[in-house]
């Protein structure tokens, strides 16, 4: 393990970013159903990161960082949905859709490490 905490982790830290920010952009939403899924995903980013370094074995860390890469994914996926249905402003949507992406570049880069 490279990493002495989970705390440590960049992608932890910048997902934690990304869920803040997430809760923040829709905390006025009344569609309830999407507000709770594109939380839920975020919030998977972020606690998948902690469950895989938790298990200490470079192998479950890896599967555990997969998931968490796909949770990303899809919290990209509703950020486009959420632009297409005019749910945020072009803006906050390019900040959010640019840091998703950013923390899944650097999935790829951990689980070739790993």
């Amino acid at each position: 393990m490279i990493f002495e905490k989970f705390e440590d982790i960049i992608a932890w830290q910048k997902a934690k970013v990304l869920t803040i920010d997430i809760y923040k952009a829709f905390s006025e939403s009344k569609d309830y159903g999407f507000k709770d899924q594109i939380q839920r995903a975020s919030v998977l980013i972020m606690n998948n990161i902690t469950e895989g370094y938790e298990r200490k074995s470079n192998n479950e860390v890896k599967q555990f960082l997969y998931i968490a890469k796909g949770s990303c994914g899809e919290v990209r996926s509703m950020l486009m949905l959420a632009k297409e249905f005019k749910k945020m402003k072009e803006s906050e949507y390019s900040k959010l859709f640019t840091l998703s992406e950013e923390i899944s570049k650097i999935f790829s880069g951990l689980i070739k490490t790993l």
